[in-house]
């Protein structure tokens, strides 16, 4: 994912509100949303090069979400695909806490990134780029390529965003995916991340519009009080048109 907002515990229905764009190349292979044949309780998309996922959650309540950490054009490659981050993790049975702790202790295997993971009692957060594990508070938080929180333009426009829905009780699957849908550059208030001006506000807007490197799909999680999932993902071609959105509901 390139752009995550998530409402945490202020929801009255919702334990959780997430709504993201997983942003890569329009080349890199990747299946729509779906249960896994190897691993039935999953519910993800899959990286089709490494095995791993950008965003999913398990029948049992457990969910994560990855976004790398942008390190300029050409950063090192790693021993490891971040996003068998998000996949061990759903595999797994440790806790948000535990699990985390235990990613630390490798976390130099992977490129920069910033992961999220949670189940239906706990939501946590760790990036190898700064910080250790913590929990997330209770609020409105957004995440792009770089650290929780960091007040990027897509980043503070997301957080309004969200809560502009929350506040006017809006927060239905549509509109999220529609919040996701914008596609205005930023003008002022560009981060440098040692990619250039003009790639960094190509790549501003909630959705990047690109045919080599754009928003592929995007994706509307929520967590009722009572346990249930509900999913939902709109993925795109790379001329930015919507190919499919598929839906899903996991009882408590």
């Amino acid at each position: 994912m390139c752009l995550l907002a998530l409402a945490w515990r202020t929801h009255p229905d919702y334990q959780l509100i997430l709504a993201g764009n997983r942003d890569e190349r329009h080349a890199r292979a990747s299946a729509a949303a779906g249960f896994w044949t190897d691993a039935p309780q999953i519910l993800a998309g899959r990286d089709l090069e490494a095995g791993g996922t950008w965003l999913g959650l398990t029948t049992t309540g457990r969910y994560a979400v990855v976004t790398n950490y942008r390190e300029g054009l050409h950063p090192a490659k790693a021993a490891r695909s971040r996003g068998a981050l998000t996949a061990d993790f759903l595999r797994q049975d440790a806790t948000p806490e535990e699990y985390l702790h235990a990613v630390q202790a490798h976390a130099g295997e992977y490129g920069g990134f910033s992961l999220v993971v949670g189940d239906r009692d706990s939501l946590w957060y760790f990036s190898n780029r700064g910080g250790v594990p913590a929990p997330i508070t209770p609020g409105v938080h957004a995440l792009s390529n770089h650290l929780l929180d960091t007040p990027w333009p897509k980043v503070q426009a997301a957080k309004s965003r969200l809560k502009l829905l929350l506040d006017t009780d809006a927060s239905s699957v549509e509109n999220l995916l529609k919040m996701l849908a914008d596609r205005t550059p930023a003008e002022t208030g560009l981060p440098d991340t040692g990619i250039g001006a003009e790639l960094e506000r190509r790549i501003s807007p909630a959705f990047v519009a690109d045919p080599v490197y754009g928003t592929r799909c995007s994706t509307v999680l929520m967590l009722h009080r009572d346990g249930s999932l509900r999913f939902s993902e709109r993925r795109f071609d790379a001329g930015a048109e919507p190919i499919e959105t598929r839906h899903f509901q996991v009882q408590a």
